[in-house]
Parts: C-alpha cells; sequence; structure tokens
C-alpha cells in the first residue's frame, strides 16, 4: 500500500505539469495573485479537499441521485465567475471577505487575509480538476463506483491531490512574487481586476464548452510531459491496485459435478447486505430461505453474457421451484445508468423474470461474496453453505446437476427431467475481448492517451489497425465510464467477431442513431442485428444494442457512426 501512495503522489505532481492541467492554471494564478499571502495555501489546500472527495465516490453518490457530472462543473462556474466578481468589484470583495474573517482563528497564524476565501476558489478548481486523472485514479475511481469508499481509495485520492496542489502552490507563490515585484499599492489594484476579468472569462467559456476545447489543442499539438505516466503502468502498481480490488470468496470446484455427486462446502454464505430495493419480491434474507436450496445469480442488464444465461436461468426457476429451489438475482451495475430501478425492472419485465431480484446498488453483497465477474452463481445449500460456484456463461449441464444433487440432499423427491433450453452462445472461435470506452477500463485505442475530450477529423481506416484495436475520430467528450459523441463522432476497429453488441445511451431528452459499415460499407440486412434497420439503431434507452449478426465468425473492419449527444460505453463479441 505505501508504494502505492508514494506512486499517487509521483503521478499527481506530475499531472500538473501535463497539458490536461493548463485550462486551471489561469484562475488559480489569478486567485493566488491577490488577496493575503496564505490564499495560494488556501487554494491549494481546497483543490486537493474536493479532488480527494469527488474521487472518492462523491461523483458516483450525485450520479446514483440523478445529479451527475454536470452539476459538480456547475458549481464550479458559479464559483469561479462569482470569485471573479469579488476582485472586479472591489466594495463586493469586502462585503464577501467579512463573514469569513471570523473564521481566521481557525486558519493559518500569520498575517494575510484570503485563506478562506482561497479555499473556496480552490474546491470549485478541485471539480475541474478532477477529470485530469491519470491511469490510477482512473482505477482507484472504478472501485470506488462498484466497491464503494474504503480507507485506502481515500488515501490515494488524497496522496495524487497534494502531489499536484504542491506543484500549483508553487507555481502560484511564483506568480505572486511576479505581480508583486511589478508595482505599488494603485497598479495591485488594477492587476486585481485584471485578474478578476480573467475569472469571469473562464467562468463563461467553460459555460460553452471552450475549455475542453482548449485541451483537447493542447492535447493534439504539445507532448503530454505527465513524468509519472510510465510509472502508473508498472506492474508493481498495477498489482496494488489488483490487491485492493480483491478477489471471490468462494473457488469453484475442480472436480466435475454429476448427479447424485457429494458437493464441497466451499465456504458458509454470507447474508445479503446494502441491497437498496426489490423486484418481484419484499425484501429477503438468506436466513428466510434456510431449508431451500438458493442459487444467487450475480447479473447486470446490459451485459450480453448475463442475458444469455437468463433464458435458462428462468427455466431452472419455473422447473424446480416446487421442488425447493429459489432463484435470487442480485443485480449489480457495471455503469450508473444501471443503478436506475426503473431501467431494472424494465429490463426484469423484459426477459420474462418471476424470480426475485434485489439491486446491490453499492455493492454490498458483491462485495460480501468477495465477487468479481458478471455472469456469477453460488448454490447455497439448506443449511446455508456454499456448495457450488460458476463464473461466466455455459457449463449449464454441470450446474443443472448441482442443483439437482443438492434437492436431492435436502430430501426432495420426483425431481423432474432435466431441462431443454435453447440458449444463445458466444462464438466457439477466438473473438475480440470487450472493449471499454471509458478511461478507468479503457484498452485496445490507438493513440494511448487519457484525454477527456479529443477532436480528429476522421478515425483511421480499420483496414489500416491491427486486430482487436480501436481508434476514435470525430468529436468525443471522453469520462471515466464512457464516451459521449460531438459532431461527427465515429469509431472504427478490426475485430474478430460473429456478433458485435455495443452499451449505448441517448442523448439527455431524445433519441439517438448509431450507423454500421463493415469493411467500408455499409452494412447488409442479413448481416444486421436485431437492432438495426437499414443499417441503422435508435439509440433510446440506455443499454445493450445487438449492432451485427453474421453466420459465422470472422476478421472484419468495423465502423460505427454516432449522433451527436449518444454515449457509448462498451464493445462486447460474440
Amino acid at each position: 500500500m505505501i508504494p502505492l501512495l508514494l506512486f499517487a503522489f509521483v503521478a499527481g505532481a506530475g499531472t500538473a505539469f501535463s497539458p490536461c492541467a493548463l485550462p486551471v492554471l489561469p484562475a488559480f494564478l489569478s486567485a493566488s495573485g491577490t488577496g493575503g499571502r496564505r490564499r495560494p495555501l488556501g487554494i491549494a489546500l481546497g483543490l486537493a479537499l474536493t479532488f480527494t472527495i469527488v474521487v472518492a465516490g462523491l461523483a458516483s453518490l450525485l450520479s446514483a441521485i440523478g445529479l451527475g457530472a454536470g452539476f459538480l462543473r456547475v458549481i464550479a462556474i458559479v464559483m469561479l465567475g462569482g470569485f471573479g466578481l469579488v476582485l472586479l468589484i472591489p466594495p463586493l470583495g469586502r462585503i464577501v471577505e467579512r463573514p469569513l474573517a471570523g473564521l481566521s482563528q481557525f486558519g493559518p497564524r500569520s498575517t494575510g487575509d484570503g485563506f478562506w476565501s482561497g479555499m473556496t476558489i480552490g474546491g470549485a478548481l478541485g471539480f475541474v480538476y478532477a477529470p485530469c486523472a491519470g491511469p490510477i485514479l482512473a482505477a482507484v475511481i472504478g472501485v470506488s463506483a462498484t466497491q464503494g469508499t474504503s480507507l485506502a481509495i481515500i488515501g490515494i485520492a488524497l496522496s495524487y491531490a497534494v502531489g499536484s496542489s504542491l506543484v500549483l502552490l508553487l507555481l502560484g507563490i511564483l506568480g505572486r512574487k511576479g505581480i508583486q515585484a511589478m508595482g505599488g499599492s494603485a497598479f495591485g489594484a488594477r492587476v486585481q481586476q485584471v485578474l478578476g476579468v480573467v475569472l469571469i472569462a473562464t467562468a463563461v467559456a467553460m459555460s460553452q464548452g471552450l475549455d475542453t476545447r482548449f485541451q483537447t489543442f493542447l492535447a493534439k499539438n504539445l507532448p503530454d510531459f505527465n513524468i509519472a505516466s510510465g510509472l502508473e503502468k508498472s506492474g508493481t502498481v498495477q498489482d496494488q491496485l489488483g490487491a485492493i480490488r480483491g478477489k471471490s470468496k468462494f473457488a469453484p470446484s475442480d472436480a466435475p459435478v454429476v448427479m447424485g455427486s457429494a458437493l464441497p462446502v466451499l465456504g458458509k454464505a454470507p447474508e445479503f447486505t446494502g441491497l437498496t430495493d426489490w423486484i418481484n419480491s419484499d425484501p429477503t434474507t438468506l436466513a428466510d430461505l434456510r431449508g431451500k436450496v438458493t442459487l444467487v445469480d450475480f447479473w447486470t442488464y446490459s451485459c450480453i453474457n448475463c442475458i444469455r444465461t437468463l433464458p435458462q436461468l428462468t427455466a431452472w426457476d419455473e422447473d424446480y421451484r416446487d421442488a425447493g429451489l429459489q432463484v435470487v438475482g442480485i443485480h449489480t451495475p457495471e455503469f450508473d445508468f444501471e443503478k436506475s430501478p426503473a431501467n431494472v425492472r424494465a429490463a426484469v419485465a423484459q426477459n420474462g423474470i418471476e424470480y426475485p431480484v434485489a439491486l446491490d446498488n453499492d455493492y454490498g453483497t458483491w462485495d460480501a461474496f468477495g465477487n468479481s465477474a458478471w455472469p456469477a452463481k453460488y448454490l447455497i445449500d439448506a443449511e446455508g453453505n456454499v456448495r457450488y460456484a460458476h463464473f461466466g456463461e455455459g457449463d449449464y449441464a454441470e450446474t443443472e446437476a448441482a442443483i439437482r444433487s443438492l434437492l436431492a440432499e435436502a430430501g426432495a423427491k420426483d425431481l423432474p427431467g432435466a431441462t431443454h433450453v435453447q440458449v444463445e452462445t458466444a462464438s466457439s472461435s477466438e473473438l475480440t475481448p470487450e472493449t471499454y470506452f471509458g478511461l478507468s477500463r479503457r484498452a485496445g485505442f490507438v493513440p494511448d492517451d487519457k484525454r477527456t475530450t479529443m477532436v480528429q477529423r476522421k478515425p483511421a481506416p480499420a483496414a489500416d489497425l491491427m486486430p482487436g484495436q480501436f481508434t476514435l475520430g470525430g468529436e468525443w467528450a471522453v469520462g471515466l465510464q464512457s464516451a459521449t459523441a460531438g459532431r461527427e463522432a465515429a469509431v472504427s476497429g478490426r475485430v474478430s467477431a460473429q456478433k458485435v453488441f455495443m452499451v449505448l445511451a441517448p442523448p439527455k431528452g431524445g433519441s439517438g442513431t448509431a450507423t454500421v459499415s463493415i469493411d467500408g460499407r455499409p452494412i447488409t440486412a442479413e448481416d444486421s442485428g436485431t437492432d438495426l434497420t437499414d443499417g441503422r439503431a435508435r439509440i433510446d434507452n440506455q443499454k445493450l444494442y445487438r449492432l451485427v449478426d453474421l453466420d459465422e465468425a470472422k476478421q472484419f473492419g468495423l465502423e460505427v457512426e454516432l449522433s451527436p449527444g449518444t454515449t457509448a460505453y462498451t464493445f462486447t463479441f460474440g
């Protein structure tokens, strides 16, 4: 853990020198150049504090209650604009500073005002600076969003923030000294007003999205000088992050399962915990189900691997319910939009699920089981012991044999015959792995950068890419979990698959489109997935869309054009 804290500190300091941080500097230097000599310290501390809070879970919390990251940006714009007015209009500044003066007894013990107002402006800049998180924080934010905040996550975020803040503090002090060396008090008052205009202009530019365009220009035309970029991707760092993520508590047995076999006891089943809502049932505990054989299925509704298992699960529920089997679906979201109870209810109805489904939005039950995969199935016997675990798709005959064995062990008589369900399966060929658009798990994209915004004329032709590589074209706004299309947005890739799926969300308050081409030509009706009509899918819900369905798996060039405002989360291949 200590090496990871040190790496995070160095990575944060390096990020302060990267093009990503440049849009923050005018506001930081402007605020530092006025007021008491302790104001730069207040700005640095405020930035470190809010940056840490955002990374450690505030952004996920706001998204879960429907506010999202845009809410934080609005806060930052209002605070920057307000502080600019304070600098521009001295009487207004005195009014604002008056109530803050009483807090001076809790601040630094040396002379100079402006510490607490500096904390305020630094807090706003912390919201703006958060997208500059590098690979270490991208992984940590992903863990925070899925597993909840921990002391380890807070410590890593704080180390990163302190590293950045110290560098920015040094720049603020140097800039302040330079301004003071230029003239006396009259000159300083005029400079204060000029810097106020800079802050107001910064707020206006942010409200129009001009800061992201500027950031894109810098990222395209300047090298990324992050001195810790190689360090962040090192094996040591990745091993440390793996320890934070954790591993499953119930490893599947290597012994084959046949009807009547004595299954090993893998451990005592943990109780359901942290569940926020129940569908098809009143709240239930594992203690309530004692005496039954319980199948706990971890799933999420936009996961194609999970979707393909649902027909088999619903069949087991129907065939073995009267014999003593209780299926419980634990819906643990991979993406923020999957936390919506309305979205999950719609998916439950669409897939014909009649067994209880609980929403595990805070990953409480996921963590209690030490789970690490979608889908994952755990069979619990009548005494409350985990006797069988299976991760991923397939092996349905083996899982059913385990169900029947535990039911017979619990005293069930006259079990029905084995189920026969037509289940969609993934291609047996070697497929392109699942590909994420968000920075927290992005892999396979070229160039391999971490820009939060990008503008390119067109994506590289798929024929120029290596198998498994993808590239973006047009305008994109890239976040930790997803990427949102701007003008002329498209993604190209060289893939090996029979079927192509894509998790997409529509623009706010409307619908979008996804237009598909294969090997440089519009996709034909014969090769189209069920969500395509004339080569185009209408994106009106947050879900997984079926784009390509070939007769057999092969390697081909794929291009998908998205309408502005449409958000892409992941490609999945079957």
